[in-house]
């Protein structure tokens, strides 16, 4: 099993549904654009919210078991996949890529 870096590529903020929407938060997302994070095989890295996890989980589970070509060519580098999390209001997007770095 591999390990997976996860990479912020995008952060979207659609004021006008929030506006329209959402109840009013206080805080709702800590991601930032270029952050990174490490999955040791398909285990949660630290700092990643729940909800995006569960849309990524499944890829990251897949690329860290040697999993590739999902959804035959999709992606330029079939290790890798680009997943948005599921917040309609704020989705933020991730470049979820396989590393050659074995899982502890």
């Amino acid at each position: 099993m591999k390990k997976c870096k996860i990479t912020v590529m995008r952060k979207a903020c659609y004021k006008d549904l929030m506006k329209k929407y959402e109840n009013p938060m206080e805080h709702a997302c800590d991601m930032e654009e270029g952050q990174v994070f490490i999955a040791n095989g398909w285990s949660k890295p630290d700092g990643i919210c729940d909800s995006a996890w569960e849309s990524m989980s499944p890829f990251v589970m897949t690329l860290a078991y040697g999993g590739k070509d999902i959804y035959n060519g999709w992606m330029k580098n079939e290790k890798s996949a680009m997943i948005s999390c599921n917040d309609g209001f704020r989705p933020v997007s991730f470049l979820i890529e396989a590393l050659e770095e074995e899982a502890d």
